[in-house]
């Protein structure tokens, strides 16, 4: 997977001649496609409403790692098939009823940390991740979320954790991430409350930042991730690594950690091509140098 490239000729930009369509990789719960730059992962279980699985898991994993070893995709788009995001781990396999793709055991047994790294409790990736939701983003689904960077929901997607209703702990990062992420107040309420949010009450609040008619919020997340794709890649992600790493820092040593990750971005060929194609009012040709 990780030796995907665009076909087109590297502009450095869009990538307008990379493909779209399937790209390799992937699992029976979880497709993998290329739209030009841009790595869209799908959640593909809509019978269960795209409830957790080993095979999602193992795929969403895979794919993190695969999109930042391929230098030519510059974002990530995260959704779900069906008109549904997640509805969190599947509670009948959790009562007994058995974990579909037992198969891919052996995955888990070699690395005990893998599920928490596809839903992002253990791993970030370097790339941008757009979450595109619609319908029910409940439990693990919210959970998965939080780990995202930028968030689109349908006027209709169903936000929430409902972990406390079923007697259970929101244990992939709610309570740590949450806070950080929307004021404690609304925080509280949603974690010690179980009660579903509408997208409107989402957005009210920063759990998401985009709130768009049902069956966009795909199309309005590519939207987004062709800004991204278009930008620096090396800036891209210098920034983000920064304001997660700066998040919990004074804001003293966030400055001064801003600036030691910052000052090298300025001396590299892609600052300098930006510089002089603005100069040139021409769009400029990024090469990740």
């Amino acid at each position: 997977m990780s030796g995907t490239r665009a076909t087109g000729p590297d502009d450095g930009a869009a990538h307008d001649g990379a493909p779209g369509g399937p790209a390799p990789g992937g699992t029976e719960h979880l497709t993998v496609r290329r739209e030009g730059a841009t790595l869209v992962l799908t959640l593909n279980r809509p019978e269960a409403r795209n409830a957790l699985s080993l095979p999602m898991l193992v795929g969403l994993y895979d794919g993190w790692l695969a999109a930042d070893e391929d230098e030519d995709i510059r974002s990530i788009v995260l959704t779900g098939s069906g008109g549904a995001f997640c509805a969190g781990m599947d509670l009948k396999a959790l009562a007994g009823g058995g974990m579909a793709g037992e198969e891919y055991r052996d995955r888990l047994t070699a690395d005990p940390d893998l599920h928490w790294k596809a839903m992002l409790r253990h791993h970030r990736p370097r790339k941008p991740v757009i979450a595109a939701v619609e319908g029910v983003c409940v439990a693990g689904g919210t959970e998965i979320l939080q780990g995202t960077d930028i968030r689109v929901a349908a006027e209709s997607a169903t936000f929430g954790l409902f972990e406390v209703r079923r007697g259970l702990f929101p244990i992939g990062g709610s309570t740590v991430r949450l806070q950080r992420q929307i004021p404690r107040t609304h925080a509280l309420e949603m974690l010690l409350t179980g009660r579903p949010y509408t997208a409107r009450e989402a957005a009210a609040v920063g759990l998401v930042g985009h709130v768009v008619p049902d069956g966009d919020a795909l199309g309005k997340a590519l939207e987004i991730a062709e800004l991204v794709n278009a930008c620096g890649p090396l800036a891209v992600e210098a920034v983000k690594a920064s304001v997660y790493a700066t998040a919990g820092m004074t804001e003293s040593d966030g400055l001064a950690a801003e600036l030691e990750r910052g000052w090298p971005v300025f001396a590299t060929a892609d600052a300098k091509e930006g510089a002089r194609a603005f100069a040139e009012k021409r769009p400029p040709v990024y090469r990740r140098a």
